[in-house]
């Protein structure tokens, strides 16, 4: 038997490979079926299920393209309707995989079709549990992200704590729990960095899995301090449940150089999004005008998700020399497929060409000294819970979350001059191409963010609030 776990960072998602006597289980595929395919023919197996845990609101699973291409079986749990063809499997129904069984345990409460699947070692003794979105290391999945569910999310959340205590914390200690995500994934809100875990410290360390705690404590918990979820979210859930195009057909048609001529066309005549996703100290020297940076290296695909709201949206990027085929995939995994090409040379070939570019002023955090308590304004767009921990101590700060930025445009006067800082300098470039496109010309980006700003701080307390709020 062989169990492996092929985590992707950019989403903290969790996919499984499960392996025994030539037959192979995958569980929560993402949308791209090469690796997977790659690594059965590699071990000389063959793909015989790909088991969905529920309908994923945060990126589109490759469960329909794998199916098509290796004939195997895709299995969700109870409850669960599709509009192609699938096993709704009944709980407690048993998969045979080689030698290994694995079992389905219906596990409501994240989602109302949420299952969780029990491998059983050749000797029939319970190995580990890939638990979806119901159960992460340190947290369990928020019950408010079920599309036009009947069920309020306190009633979810109710059937969450059943789900706990009478299908997953009555198994042994020794089981190992394989989650479906970690931390920085929006599915839940107290997660781990770790990626398993024994269900026995799970429960000695996990909140919600508190032996004294009633079912009245635990829906007050999981339902306190939800953030709202990414806009993408229903959109990636209706893909999951209807079937979407083959990641081949989108590769083929937005992994395609286009000269700057015919991307400048293609940008008007298709009112293209143009998508830079360059480093953010590259873009700032030099971006093509109405352009936004969201760089390749950070939570690129989340980032794209909660502020390019239409999923249709036609799409040209930059990006660094051969990662073209990596930008097109991740954008596919949560969703946006009408990417249509990328600039080939780059912006260099664009200026070479004759058109015209546009750059963003970035200062040193100790230059920020020189703005405070004036009629500039500091533009924090870290969260909420990260500018109430510590900020900069003036009065001419405001925080508008990244997330939140677009609503928070009409609040803004494009006759001020913008200081724009993050926690590093990532959101904050992402944030001062939002402005910039948006007829704001006086952005200056501070680079390093906010643990370059208390780094560079003169006296902390006269730049940082860490313990009084202001």
């Amino acid at each position: 038997m062989k169990v492996e776990q092929i985590y992707t960072g950019c989403l903290a998602q969790g996919a499984y490979y499960i392996e025994s006597a030539g037959e192979v289980a995958i569980i929560d595929p993402l949308r791209e079926s090469k690796p997977y395919l790659e690594k059965a023919k590699s071990e000389g197996a063959n793909i015989k299920y790909i088991f969905e845990t529920h309908f994923h609101a945060d990126f589109v699973s490759g469960h329909v393209t794998l199916a098509e291409k290796t004939g195997a079986t895709i299995v969700f749990g109870p409850s669960a309707t599709t509009s192609y063809d699938a096993l709704i499997a009944q709980d407690n129904q048993e998969f045979k995989v080689g030698a290994v069984t694995i079992r389905v345990l219906h596990t409501p409460g994240h989602t109302q079709e949420s299952t969780t699947y029990l491998l059983l070692d050749e000797n029939g003794k319970p190995h580990a549990i890939f638990s979806g979105d119901t159960m992460f290391i340190g947290d369990v999945g928020r019950p408010d992200l079920a599309v036009k569910s009947d069920l309020s999310q306190e009633d979810l959340a109710g059937l969450l704590y059943d789900s706990l205590r009478q299908k997953i914390m009555t198994l042994p200690e020794d089981v190992l729990v394989y989650p479906g995500h970690g931390a920085g994934s929006a599915c839940g809100k107290n997660m781990s960095s770790e990626t398993f875990d024994s269900l026995g410290n799970q429960k000695k360390t996990n909140y919600a899995l508190r032996a004294d705690m009633s079912k009245a404590e635990f829906i007050q918990e999981v339902t306190t301090g939800l953030s709202a979820p990414p806009q993408y979210f229903p959109e990636n859930v209706r893909l999951n449940k209807e079937g979407y195009a083959n990641i081949d057909a989108i590769l083929s048609k937005g992994n395609i150089p286009l000269s700057p001529s015919l991307f400048n066309d293609i940008k008007t005549a298709e009112k293209a999004l143009v998508l830079d996703t360059r480093p953010p100290q590259d873009f700032k020297d030099g971006f093509i005008t109405g352009s936004i940076n969201i760089g390749i290296d950070g939570g690129f695909a989340p980032w794209v998700g909660a502020l390019v709201s239409n999923l249709k949206q036609p799409i040209v990027f930059l990006s660094e020399p051969g990662r073209e085929e990596e930008v097109v995939t991740r954008l596919s995994r949560v969703g946006y497929d009408n990417t249509l090409g990328f600039l080939e040379g780059g912006i260099q070939a664009w200026e070479n060409f004759g058109f015209s570019v546009e750059s963003i002023q970035s200062i040193h955090a100790k230059e920020l000294a020189q703005v405070l308590e004036t009629e500039k304004v500091i533009l924090d767009v870290r969260k909420n819970t990260e500018y109430l921990s510590e900020h900069v101590a003036a009065s001419n700060v405001t925080n508008f979350p990244l997330d939140q930025l677009w609503e928070h445009l009409p609040e803004l006067d494009k006759s001020k001059t913008y200081y724009v800082h993050c926690a590093g300098g990532y959101r904050s470039m992402i944030a001062a191409s939002i402005l910039k496109m948006n007829g704001f010309d006086r952005v200056i980006d501070v680079a390093g963010g906010f643990k370059a700003i208390k780094e560079n701080a003169i006296a902390c307390t006269e730049y940082v609030c860490p313990t009084t709020l202001i």
